[in-house]
């Protein structure tokens, strides 16, 4: 049996095979259709398809999506695709691929890859965190992810930054109506619309990092502001979940000396005479979530 997973995002599909000992059969990408609902449903089947007849075997499909399904509905809720957003997708899905499929929120699949045979593959208990151009992260405990009765466990993106400075807030304004939503400040935009404030240049934040790799005093500030913050965050997680290990994903986690600075910071704000939690980058980088994904029948 070929574990097939599919991960839908905002500008790509990926699509990914595995054997039950995590090796990579099949991968391949694809544009995700802008705002167009039904011709994602089909990208995904044809997607599917392609790699059972590459492979000659069917699968399991597990996939992973923005959002979340509402227990209420069974809708899909909080995507940042807003194309998704109070539709069918699970109901979808089955009917297009005439299977049974199981779906999970990318964050929640990012962390059960890195948690079943990733970089926190002994850990109990296991926060994985994707910070790109959105902010999200997903629980696994055990080998099993922890979605809770509102399916909105790990919403870590949707809480107010801890222990805000005065000039921090009331904060920027975030797609989901409120202000200073942790996505707003550690998202790579909003690195980006630090630095600009600090020199009236844009960069991205790759960008900065480099500016600050050469001596470019007011990138080096905005990337301590950044460790802070992210600190800040991290350490309000590590007071009430207390997990392992954190592993750090998306295009920020790119970003090799917060590994090193943000858990000397978060010393300072976490409720505990020593901190143990381990911050570790993704085995499996950006692939990581479409591997969660496959794995969503094994959990």
């Amino acid at each position: 049996m070929i574990n097939i997973g599919i991960d839908l995002g905002g500008t790509k599909i990926e699509g990914i095979a595995l054997d039950d000992c995590g090796n990579e059969l099949f991968r391949r990408r694809v544009p995700t259709p802008a705002g167009d609902y039904r011709t994602t449903l089909l990208t995904i089947g044809d997607l599917v398809n392609e790699i059972e007849r590459s492979l000659e075997e069917q699968g399991s499909v597990g996939v992973g999506t923005p959002g979340a399904l509402s227990r209420a509905t069974g809708l899909l809720k909080n995507s940042n695709s807003v194309c998704l957003n109070g539709k069918p997708l699970y109901q979808d899905l089955q009917r297009v691929l005439k299977r049974n499929v199981r779906i999970a929120n990318d964050a929640n699949c990012f962390a059960l890859s890195e948690a079943t045979d990733g970089a926190a593959a002994t850990a109990e208990v296991v926060f994985g965190v994707i910070v790109g151009t959105g902010t999200g992260a997903g629980i696994v405990v055990k080998g099993h992810i922890l979605q809770g009765p509102n399916a909105i466990a790990g919403e870590w993106g949707h809480n107010p930054l801890p222990w805000p400075r005065d000039n921090e807030r009331p904060g920027p304004l975030c797609y989901c109506g409120r202000t200073g939503c942790i996505e707003t400040w550690l998202s790579g935009p909003g690195m980006s619309r630090d630095y600009l404030n600090l020199s009236g240049a844009e960069r991205d934040a790759s960008g900065i990092v480099e500016r600050a790799d050469v001596g470019d005093e007011l990138a080096e500030t905005c990337l301590q502001c950044y460790e802070d913050r992210m600190a800040r965050a991290l350490a309000h997680v590590i007071n009430i979940l207390d997990p392992d290990v954190i592993v750090l994903g998306g295009g920020m986690g790119n970003i090799q000396r917060l590994y090193s600075n943000v858990p000397v910071l978060w010393q300072q704000y976490v409720f505990s005479d020593r901190v143990d939690t381990r911050l570790v980058p993704p085995k499996f980088g950006d692939s990581s979530g479409v591997r969660g994904a496959a794995w969503l029948w094994k959990e």
